[in-house]
């Protein structure tokens, strides 16, 4: 078992435990192990993800016979509606058992890896990064995550420590902006940068006035982002976040922003079409 195999483990333990297996002793015990020969069908074109999850799944349940070489070759590849991707053979039992949380794993990562590498495409030839958010499923945001990553966009921070960032409601709370950025100052995290969640252009010049160096421009339209980018100071980082679907990206992609984060990688991404098919060995 390879180290992220290993690691997934106690993810995958979480999703058996919600399948409840334990219910029907008698029903585990009297499922035929025989060998089965087991392939993934794409059903429609999409950038693949989750390979790990699934090969994760079988692992738990005990497979030791699937190649983990499949990973290199097909994980985060664009693949064509009909490719087939032969996963070798196992029980019955195992199949049939781990077929479905398998199978949900990697469709939602490809769902997302799929729906970012849009966004990505389209971004790159400007210089700006694709971001998600912490606006993922609870339970799978590890899973989330990595195939924003697969899919070619950047992960804004894993967790909400990972960088301060001063909200509206930071700002209400503490009564002003230069408060809220002391109060995250005082946390004593030398490495951690803070980033200023800015609504309008007087906000922007104040986050300037601060010194802060990284500025996300909440909700601004184009025109207004048009307006003040010219005003970055160099080593500052301004991100564009609110509103930007994949049909308007065209219009945010403008020269001198840096990154632009979309809440919808991973709460909307479209669902594409993955089954997993197995045979008795003759």
């Amino acid at each position: 078992m390879d180290l992220l195999s290993v690691s997934l483990q106690e993810e995958i333990s979480k999703y058996f435990q919600e399948d409840d297996l334990r219910r029907n002793a008698y029903y585990l015990k009297q499922l035929p192990t025989e060998s089965v020969a087991c392939n993934i069908f794409i059903k429609s074109d999409l950038l693949l993800s989750g390979l790990p999850w699934f090969l994760a799944t079988f692992d738990y349940l005990g497979a030791n016979s699937i190649d983990k070489n499949l990973v290199d070759e097909f994980e985060g590849k664009l693949l064509s509606k009909g490719a087939v991707i032969p996963i070798g053979k196992l029980a019955f039992s195992t199949a049939l058992t781990g077929e479905r949380i398998a199978l949900n794993l990697m469709q939602r990562a490809s769902n997302i890896a799929t729906y970012t590498r849009k966004y990505v495409d389209k971004a790159e030839k400007y210089n700006i990064k694709i971001l998600d958010t912490r606006k993922t499923t609870p339970g799978l945001r590890n899973l989330e995550k990595y195939a924003v990553r697969t899919g070619g966009g950047f992960n804004h921070r894993l967790g909400q420590t990972d960088l301060w960032m001063i909200k509206d409601n930071h700002k209400s709370y503490f009564g002003s902006v230069e408060k809220a950025l002391d109060f995250f100052k005082g946390m004593g995290s030398f490495y951690t940068p803070i980033e200023l969640e800015v609504h309008d252009e007087k906000e922007f010049d104040e986050a300037i006035k601060l010194g802060i160096r990284h500025i996300m421009l909440d909700n601004f339209s184009p025109k207004a982002i048009e307006k003040i980018i010219n005003k970055k100071p160099v080593g500052t980082t301004v991100e564009v976040s609110g509103g930007v679907t994949l049909d308007n990206l065209d219009r945010y992609l403008i020269r001198g922003v840096d990154a632009i984060s979309v809440g919808s990688l991973t709460y909307a991404a479209p669902a594409v079409d993955i089954s997993f098919k197995y045979q008795k060995v003759k």
